[in-house]
């Protein structure tokens, strides 16, 4: 099959004690990893660009919705009544493996909202599309540190294949996460307004710990994973 017109999918299943489940796949074309989406999906009146704009947001005005708040629209109508600390257990599947947890529906929810926003092309969200392809749900702090810091040296290997400057000391990588930052404080500032419980906010500032972390602390960050690489001191 064609790499444009091959697809992978995850498929999250949400379990609750009382035995509902809601049931959610995400569809990503396989050359380009963006989200394909419906075409009737609901556009409510928080997810016009305007609303709460994020303050670096790049689109301009002939955009009239934010990418990213119409592909979470169904997901967060969902649970827009739901709070965060609620124990359930979580399924997904994918085309290699499955996971499972018994978690929050915070951290189940911000597992697949991590995946809408980077696939939904918006121009900051878009930089850490790779990471995608390599999804972990439910990562540790530690596992988030490693896999960011893989992708972004990875890509400056590509860079420097290309003939381009690569960014072999990281100074870069600060940068980008202070754009997802603000994209997730934009992100929370919509959820806020569309939902009258927390727990699709709180799954959007769960996302938005890991993204500060990175940003504020990356020197911190990096030698908290240098115990694995003994042979390199």
């Amino acid at each position: 099959m064609p790499a444009q017109h091959k697809t992978y999918h995850y498929r999250y299943k949400f379990r609750f004690p009382n035995g509902l489940e809601k049931n959610f796949e995400v569809v990503l074309r396989a050359d380009t990893l963006e989200l394909v989406t419906n075409k009737d999906l609901p556009k409510p009146e928080w997810t016009k660009l305007k609303y709460h704009q994020c303050a670096n947001c790049p689109l301009g005005d002939d955009v009239a919705h934010c990418p990213v708040a119409v592909n979470l629209s169904t997901l967060v109508e969902t649970f827009k009544d739901a709070i965060s600390f609620q124990d359930l257990h979580v399924r997904v599947m994918t085309e290699r493996r499955d996971f499972e947890a018994k978690t929050t529906l915070q951290e189940g929810l911000s597992s697949i909202i991590g995946i809408y926003m980077v696939t939904s092309s918006c121009p900051i969200m878009d930089r850490l599309r790779p990471n995608v392809r390599f999804h972990l749900p439910f990562a540790s702090e530690e596992e988030t540190i490693y896999r960011a810091i893989s992708m972004y040296l990875t890509a400056q290997y590509f860079r420097l294949r290309n003939g381009e400057e690569p960014d072999w000391e990281l100074k870069k990588l600060a940068e980008v996460y202070r754009g997802v930052s603000e994209v997730n404080r934009g992100m929370t500032e919509r959820l806020a307004d569309a939902s009258t419980k927390d727990a699709n906010v709180n799954a959007v500032i769960h996302l938005s710990t890991s993204s500060q972390t990175l940003d504020n602390f990356l020197d911190h960050c990096v030698k908290e994973i240098e115990y694995l690489f003994p042979s390199s001191k």
